[in-house]
């Protein structure tokens, strides 16, 4: 588990790519691999469920320590 953890850190970087295309208007993503190629698209849908993953697991540890101060 701990290893899906650290893969989902590392893929949530995909959130300076966001930062670039407000600021900027440069998409990493397409500049690296094509506009909406596959290879594009699978690094979006990495990017966005280790975002959940991430998000979910956060929110069960907030629970947990909730749970253990009452």
């Amino acid at each position: 588990m701990e290893l899906i953890k650290k893969i989902s850190f590392v893929l949530t970087i995909g959130g300076l790519n966001w930062g670039l295309i407000g600021l900027l208007g440069i998409d990493f993503v397409s500049m690296l691999f094509g506009p909406m190629t596959i290879l594009a698209r699978l690094v979006y849908v990495l990017v966005g469920l280790s975002s959940l993953y991430l998000i979910f697991d956060h929110s069960c540890e907030v629970h947990e320590v909730v749970k253990t101060r009452a």
